[in-house]
């Protein structure tokens, strides 16, 4: 993996030591910084030493030990300048120096070791290793602590200071901060595993309780599971739930959407054609007459032709049922993922529940039928709301229309974000626009403060024209446009304006609004041929009654909706949400019993293992909460050193500035403890404390 010559990998070798003599600590023993690549080592030798250092002493909890050599320049040291620019405030760095022993006669570190020469907040600590020989020599740590001790008290220039130097004092220092480590962690950690003991309590108060070989216990569960499962169902139609989601819709809402959308734009979708109806009264009345002449308005014609619309609306109505089936489908396998611990359970639930939903349906569609067989089969000409053969003129239908647009010009319908194609398409894309929807008017502007008005586009003739997805650049879109029924141009040059969405149900959610603006949806083109010399031959009695029935058959029309608006939705509850809601509460456990119930109740491999993770982490959590309190209130912490200024350099010397190395005996190879490098180079000893023989040199002054 690194050759066989100084080859190096950032992939760690993981040594686990055990034995009650040794601290609970994580040593790395990182490499030394090297300046020239030697053997097998890459030319970049120093940026990957450097980048995988730095990998590790970024970490926060991770305690910086900067090892450098007594008998080199300080002020040159890669350790400190590197543990510097990641612990700035030095919260997490330890001076360690060694080889002290192996400085020049006549001096010594002890200014150093006592935080006077480039203090650290927490300090220097040195030591003394074994040297190759002593290795060679097979000399045992405890005599090597022994013999460390030893120099630390016979050195003039330590004497007084060897009980802050030496390894066991570096143990003892590292265990402290250890110990403030963990008194400082400990809120943030027992609140952690308090929050995570509370959210499996729940979950874990059922595993306790479970016990796959009593039938007492399974069948508990199972109700337990079923009474679940019906207050989940209720609670997405209702909307009682206690947490309420705020990024999509919930089930209730798209059916209340469905109700009151959806199905008012399918009806306003099968708006009359008014040359073909007239054509159809016109046709009726003079097959009515036949070859005699006809002095009044048939009744007959009006029936016949209110009959026929009347038929169309079973086609919007079936559609708004199976909408509403769609959606309780939806709710039963959202709901039923609840029950994926027990799969034969689960497949079983939403099996019975699916088949009563689709026998609840076909029950909702005939009574539909039945509706619009009702309405069909007797025409109530004496409806307080039908405006009767004197009332119709052909001035009725207009003035209310007129009346009921000119009260509320001013109403705000909806507003919203919408992409349009048609207003940046020289632009070279898709543009999204703040829209105002009003009863006249729509208008578009650049935000939502509604500040800067791009266009304002009256809604005279405005048709809205549905479209297929991606037909348009955008793929992802649901598109539709608005144009003008009579063929002007609708927004500048262009005939039509493409609207579009990232939501469906913000799609549907505009087509009623523009519905209820009185912009109808495009006309379907309806199939056969006119009769053209039918219609050509009117006479002017003729047409008077056409004006009449047609007049007749808008008011008439009008009642029929409403009522037909109002009962679909009342019947679709009635005999399929609250059947199926009542189903799943009352009859769904008597016929699961009916069944083989221990075959329901088997668990799932993967269910298994949850469980049995599940129990673990909780018995884990507790034992360390324990712990825990029995740590706070038995360790003692040491306060944190107040913060030191020292003149570490955050950037390398340039070359030329950096004073000469004084002569020091040759250094003996040695193997050290852990540390982020090794520096490299030679620089100038430290000086010696006063009293002491040798040549005395006035600290570097900081760079």
């Amino acid at each position: 993996m690194t050759g066989s010559n100084k080859g190096i990998s950032p992939i760690p070798i993981n040594l686990r030591v055990y034995s009650p003599h040794v601290l609970d600590l994580t040593l790395i023993d990182l490499p030394g910084m090297t300046k020239v690549a030697v053997g097998d080592q890459p030319h970049d030798i120093e940026e990957q030493i450097r980048s995988m250092i730095l990998q590790f002493i970024t970490k926060s909890n991770c305690l910086i030990l900067a090892v450098s050599p007594a008998n080199a320049d300080l002020a040159n040291s890669d350790a400190l300048k590197m543990a510097k620019s990641v612990d700035p405030e030095g919260l997490r760095t330890i001076g360690v120096i060694t080889k002290l022993d192996l400085m020049d006669e006549g001096t010594d570190a002890r200014e150093i070791l006592q935080n006077r020469l480039l203090p650290l907040r927490r300090g220097y600590i040195g030591i003394v290793n074994r040297s190759q020989k002593d290795i060679e020599g097979r000399k045992d740590i405890k005599a090597a602590m022994a013999a460390e001790r030893k120099f630390f008290l016979s050195h003039p220039a330590y004497r007084q200071i060897a009980d802050t130097c030496g390894t066991p004092f570096l143990q003892k220092t590292l265990n402290q901060q250890l110990t403030n480590h963990i008194r400082d962690t400990l809120p943030a950690l027992r609140q952690k595993l308090q929050g995570q003991l509370s959210a499996l309590e729940k979950e874990v108060e059922t595993y306790k309780q479970f016990k796959a070989d009593d039938p007492a216990i399974m069948t508990k569960v199972m109700l337990t599971m079923l009474n679940s499962f019906a207050s989940d169902f209720e609670k997405s139609i209702e909307g009682s739930g206690d947490l309420v989601d705020t990024r999509e819709l919930s089930s209730g809402a798209k059916i209340n959407i469905i109700f009151h959308e959806r199905f008012p734009y399918e009806m306003a979708k099968l708006e009359l054609d008014e040359r073909e109806v007239r054509r159809q009264i016109s046709v009726c009345i003079m097959n009515l007459h036949a070859v005699r002449v006809g002095l009044f308005t048939p009744n007959r014609a009006f029936e016949v032709i209110a009959k026929k619309q009347i038929a169309r609306l079973l086609d919007p109505a079936v559609k708004c049922l199976d909408l509403v089936g769609l959606e309780l489908g939806n709710i039963i396998r959202k709901v039923g993922e609840k029950l994926a611990r027990f799969p034969n359970l689960r497949n079983e639930v939403e099996r019975l529940a699916s088949t009563h939903l689709k026998e609840c349906e076909e029950k909702c569609k005939e009574h539909a039928r039945l509706l619009i067989n009702m309405e069909m089969s007797y025409m109530n000409t004496n409806h307080q709301d039908f405006v009767g053969f004197r009332d119709g003129r052909p001035s009725s239908r207009t003035s209310t229309t007129t009346s009921r647009k000119s009260g509320s010009a001013d109403q705000v319908i909806r507003k919203g974000w919408l992409t349009t194609t048609t207003v940046s398409v020289l632009r070279g894309g898709a543009k999204e626009y703040w829209f105002v929807l009003r009863a006249n008017s729509l208008a578009w502007f650049r935000d939502e403060t509604e500040d800067d008005q791009k266009y304002l586009l009256r809604l005279d003739d405005v048709r809205l024209r549905e479209m297929e997805t991606g037909v348009l650049t955008f793929a992802k879109k649901y598109h539709f446009a608005l144009y003008n029924s009579a063929a002007k141009n609708v927004y500048k040059d262009h005939k039509q304006l493409d609207l579009s969405a990232d939501d469906e149900d913000m799609v549907e959610a505009w087509k009623g609004a523009f519905l209820r603006a009185g912009v109808y949806p495009e006309r379907a083109e309806e199939d056969g041929e006119e009769s053209v010399d039918e219609v050509s031959c009117i006479d002017p009695q003729m047409e008077r009654q056409v004006e009449v029935i047609r007049n007749l058959l808008d008011s008439y029309l009008e009642i029929v909706r409403k009522s037909v608006r109002d009962l679909i939705p009342k019947t679709a509850m009635h005999l399929m949400v609250l059947e199926v809601k009542n189903h799943i509460a009352q009859d769904l456990l008597p016929a699961l019993y009916s069944s083989n119930p221990a075959e329901l109740m088997e668990e799932s491999k993967d269910s298994a293992q949850r469980r049995e993770e599940t129990l673990r982490i909780y018995h884990a959590c507790t034992e360390a909460l324990h712990i825990i309190n029995d740590v706070s209130s038995k360790t003692v912490s040491t306060p944190v050193p107040p913060a030191v200024a020292n003149s570490i350099p955050i950037e390398r010397p340039k070359m030329g500035r950096s004073p000469p190395s004084s002569p020091s005996a040759p250094r003996r190879p040695s193997h050290r403890p852990a540390a982020p490098q090794r520096p490299s180079g030679t620089g100038r000893p430290a000086p010696p404390p006063p009293g002491h023989g040798g040549p005395r040199r006035p600290p570097r002054p900081p760079q």
